[in-house]
């Protein structure tokens, strides 16, 4: 097979999501859109994931410092939560997620929420314990 050159190749992101779910008909609220409820979860897990990778050890969320829905989920889309490190404290790490909803209709990748999570590294016993350095 022959090599495609390099202008006809499509370029793909390399940014691959925490979590990645379907919205089910058990998630919606009275309008038949997904609880804000479920997608904050989501979020969360996806935040907790990225958190306790850099950490290496058990994260608790202390906080979210902002939450803005920018379009609803729908039944059957596929929400994708992307995260990023914004900050390391000596205890603490702040996450940026943002959450796509893959539309199950059309296949088009819709911004549909964002947030700002704060987690903290605990021992077992829960008491706050030093973020390590990075790699």
């Amino acid at each position: 097979m022959p090599a495609i050159p390099s202008s006809k190749r499509q370029t793909r992101s390399k940014r691959e999501p925490a979590v990645r779910a379907r919205a089910m008909p058990a998630d919606t609220n009275p309008a038949g859109d997904i609880f804000g409820g479920w997608l904050m979860s989501q979020m969360d897990m996806a935040g907790e994931i990225t958190a306790r990778q850099r950490s290496r050890t058990r994260v608790v969320t202390v906080a979210v410092n902002a939450m803005t829905f920018h379009k609803p989920v729908h039944v059957g889309d596929v929400v994708s939560c992307y995260t990023r490190i914004d900050r390391v404290g000596r205890t603490s790490i702040t996450v940026n997620i943002e959450a796509v909803a893959m539309r199950q209709d059309s296949g088009k990748n819709v911004p549909v929420t964002e947030g700002v999570f704060i987690y903290v590294a605990v021992d077992e016993s829960g008491l706050p314990v030093e973020v390590g350095p990075s790699d």
